[in-house]
């Protein structure tokens, strides 16, 4: 079977978040398993796909309105990757130097305009290849007209007998845009308009979810969760829960090993899991100002508040004020009023509580494998992958129970003694900060439980095999 995903990210092409990590390691545990699958995203100017050289396959126009945009689809040489990486250029849409933003932090403003042409430049180039994929596999509302398109749009018709996948990895984000723009669209079938609308907008997210063959999330969870609230939409995936279904993401094991990473200072030795968080903690003082000597607490992420990042500040100045023997180390980048919150806490708490307000990918390797603790008070985690990343690095989840959090990091406090890190259930710092003191009274009071608790997370299977196999025998059901 072939399968081609198609998304708005691919690491280590473009990544801007999950969405990219689960993009990147699918389709290779997909042909480990033995699918043929390949990928297609915009070919946008970021460092990666500028190092790397690619070959064109196609090229044509799509229109857009009166008028027409050429693009041409191209292909990655070599396949470094481990499996076929497409691109399409498409001039004047793509050729920018963010994924989704400016380097300035500023959304683009024709974000309709150019998630459109790239769909139906996808489309254009699978109606007119030779050996067709035998599943469309889209990912987020970047790519959700394309269920919609291949069954009420002439144009790309032929395509209709082709078996659509749609995965949801973040639904808060519908891509929605006003029926002002409609012209913009293909042509597609007058009583088709239905399919398209949701609260009297076009909605590629609710297109996606009524018009794809089958419907994934990425955990059982946030299915579940989707289903109450999903910001309007609670309705729909009620309607269409025959459909759906939640499946855990993975994580790309050759990736993130502590016995090879290169990012890391000193890899994991003989399962000696002291020496390997004591010195990765030393080597985490080069690239933060903390006191080493207390249990180190991370957080690594957007600093948005869907991943609750607002509430991180509040809960390190009551940790500081109540005497909490902890350093707190942040690493990601966001919201403007929440940096500067941050960068105030670095002045405040010197030497207990640093921050490096950037995206670095090599540093966050180093504080999986140097710290204690990672914090993960999400609003809203559709599955989280940071917290797979942690255990494998021998660090303690704290994480709220929400979504994929929820099913992959049962409580330490469970009766049968399969826990994984410390659960919270209610957004607020109270709450929060009584995690903190659970995580910390396990290292001061309870270390020998502690210890047994990472030897066993780093043990855990959290690779792509067993989701692989449930998208494969998914696919499998629409052929």
């Amino acid at each position: 079977m072939k399968i081609l995903h198609i998304s708005a990210e691919c690491y280590p092409a473009a990544k801007a978040g999950g969405l990219g990590d689960v993009v990147g390691a699918l389709p290779k545990y997909l042909r480990t398993a033995g699918a043929s699958a390949a990928v297609i995203i915009p070919k946008y100017r970021v460092k990666w796909i500028n190092n790397h050289q690619f070959e064109p396959v196609y090229q044509g126009v799509v229109r857009i309105h009166h008028g027409v945009v050429p693009f041409q689809i191209q292909r990655e040489v070599g396949d470094t990757l481990g499996f076929p990486l497409f691109v399409a250029e498409i001039p004047g849409k793509f050729d920018r130097p963010g994924i989704y933003n400016d380097p300035g932090g500023w959304g683009y403003g024709d974000e309709v305009e150019r998630y459109l042409s790239f769909q139906q430049a996808v489309l254009q180039w699978v109606a007119h290849s030779p050996g067709r994929p035998d599943v469309l596999h889209c990912h987020d509302h970047h790519t959700g007209l394309i269920p919609f398109m291949v069954k009420h749009c002439p144009e790309y018709r032929s395509l209709s007998r082709i078996p659509t996948v749609f995965t949801i990895h973040n639904g808060a984000y519908h891509g929605a845009f006003s029926w002002e723009k409609f012209y913009l669209l293909p042509l597609f079938d007058a009583d088709a308009r239905g399919l398209l609308d949701w609260a009297n907008t076009i909605s590629p997210l609710a297109a996606a979810v009524k018009c794809a063959w089958r419907v994934t999330t990425v955990s059982p969870s946030y299915l579940e969760e989707l289903r109450y609230d999903s910001n309007g939409m609670e309705a729909l995936f009620w309607h269409e829960q025959h459909k759906c279904v939640g499946i855990l993401n993975g994580i790309d094991a050759q990736v993130w090993n502590p016995a090879n990473d290169p990012y890391i200072a000193s890899q994991l030795k003989d399962g000696n899991i002291d020496a390997f968080k004591g010195e990765n903690k030393a080597a985490l003082q080069q690239h933060f100002n903390f006191d080493a000597q207390p249990p180190v607490i991370s957080f690594i992420g957007r600093l948005v508040m869907e991943k609750g990042a607002d509430l991180i500040p509040d809960l390190i100045r009551k940790a500081m004020y109540s005497g909490m023997r902890a350093s707190f180390l942040i690493l990601g980048t966001g919201e403007g009023r929440i940096e500067r919150d941050f960068d105030r806490l670095r002045n405040e708490f010197r030497g207990r509580v640093d921050a490096r307000l950037e995206y670095n990918e090599g540093v966050a390797h180093q504080m999986y494998a140097g710290s204690d603790f990672l914090l993960m008070p999400s609003r809203v985690e559709p599955c989280g992958l940071n917290q797979m990343y942690a255990m494998r690095y021998g660090t303690m989840p704290i994480v709220r129970k929400v979504g994929g959090l929820k099913d992959s990091v049962p409580d330490i406090g469970e009766p049968n003694g399969l826990g994984r890190g410390i659960q919270f259930t209610h957004f607020d710092v109270d709450d929060a900060f009584k995690a903190l003191y659970r995580g910390l009274e396990t290292i001061f009071f309870h270390l020998e439980h502690f210890n047994k608790t990472r030897a066993r997370n780093m043990q855990l299977d959290f690779s792509w095999e067993r989701a692989a196999h449930n998208y494969i025998e998914i696919y499998r059901q629409l052929m």
